[in-house]
């Protein structure tokens, strides 16, 4: 029995990994549930997972859940702080970390000081500090198993292989709803187009990420620190069928990719498991109704923000944290039509240009340039 902790546990990773607990009932249980702020399926959650420890980061919403699960026994916390104490909850052997962009950094931090298993699904973690994420799991011998279907993918073809065996990898991209499109059609694209992934089944936040490429860009800046790479070993393929969900290339020039149906529950399944892989009844690939699999580069001048990606990880120190918090900014007044599409991109620039530069950041620097980065941010949107 392994006991799990979600962090997000009502966005898209939180709801399909409690689907795979449910299927499970003999190999995990929950020990605590959080989410931002919907109340109401994080009480309904709860009541039928019966966790310790339930988090609202919106307090507002506080005395609703509390007065929802009174005399369930049931322990009731508030605000972000309150994430840290469920990342920390003893007993705990996993914590899934699927919260939505930098707020995930904290108690990702502490759980990993706790000596508890990381399974990443919020990539933000690793893209602002991954150099500190990686260094305490190493320190307190911690594993950061990923959960993206992409770093999934890598991980798995690594199983087995020897350290420094890699010689590249590729991460591929389904290219999202604007595949092939210039920046004269892009211009005028909505928020409801972005938001119609043609594959995936995703939170706004990500999908829209998807749409721009920038999501794909967090996922370079990622796998450096999982797998330890350069930036010139990391390659971005686009592949419209999201059949191949990476590949690696080793150093004796053969190559190894972990395929699959772009189910989300794959991946999550194969994290919690680890390191044992078990069965399920997940719908099965089958090479007949997928005659041709497609794979083209990466169209990296209209869809600036891989480029930008590329340029943040180069840099490296807290480059990648601008690039991140602006991004979390661009997509939210995007969301909001306060935004072009392209324009997302117009104002990460000018946030990497105008953020002071730090090449050694300690944790309280990432915050500081996460805070500084938002409000420029903001400022540029407003204009």
């Amino acid at each position: 029995m392994k006991n799990i902790t979600i962090l997000g546990a009502t966005g898209s990773v939180g709801t399909q990994a409690l689907a795979v607990i449910q299927s499970n009932p003999d190999l995990y249980r929950v020990k605590a549930l959080t989410a931002q702020s919907n109340a109401s399926l994080l009480v309904e959650q709860a009541l039928a997972f019966k966790p310790e420890l339930v988090v609202i980061t919106d307090e507002s919403k506080y005395q609703a859940v509390k007065d929802a699960l009174s005399g369930s026994g049931i322990k009731v916390l508030a605000g972000e702080a309150a994430l840290c104490e469920a990342a920390v909850l003893a007993g705990t052997d996993m914590v899934l970390t699927a919260l939505v962009g930098s707020v995930g950094l904290r108690p990702t931090v502490e759980a990993v000081k706790a000596g508890k298993d990381i399974a990443l699904a919020n990539k933000e973690t690793l893209v602002v500090a991954g150099d500190l994420i990686t260094t305490l799991a190493r320190e307190n011998g911690v594993q950061l198993i990923p959960v993206d279907s992409e770093h999934s993918a890598i991980f798995q073809c690594l199983v087995g292989e020897p350290a420094g065996a890699i010689e590249k990898i590729y991460l591929t991209a389904s290219g999202g709803p604007f595949r092939g499109k210039d920046q004269s059609f892009l211009k005028g694209v909505t928020k409801n187009e972005a938001l119609k992934h043609p594959n995936w089944v995703m939170g706004a936040k990500i999908t829209i990420d998807s749409a721009s490429l920038m999501n794909k860009g967090l996922e370079v800046i990622e796998a450096k620190w999982l797998f330890d790479l350069d930036a010139e070993q990391i390659d971005v393929i686009v592949h419209p069928q999201s059949i191949v969900h990476s590949l690696v290339q080793f150093n004796d020039g053969s190559m190894k990719a972990q395929m699959g149906l772009p189910d989300m529950k794959l991946p999550i399944h194969y994290a919690l498991a680890y390191p044992d892989r078990i069965s399920s009844d997940f719908k099965r690939f089958s090479f007949i109704d997928y005659p041709e699999l497609n794979f083209y580069k990466a169209d990296m001048e209209t869809f600036r923000n891989l480029d930008l990606a590329y340029k943040a990880l180069l840099k490296g120190g807290n480059m990648p944290c601008i690039i991140n918090a602006a991004n979390e900014v661009v997509v939210n007044a995007f969301l909001q039509d306060r935004i072009g599409f392209l324009e997302m991109s117009d104002v990460i620039e000018a946030c990497m240009e105008g953020i002071g530069f730090i090449e050694k950041p300690s944790l309280n620097n990432y915050l500081e340039t996460d805070e500084y980065t938002r409000i420029l941010a903001d400022q540029l949107v407003t204009k």
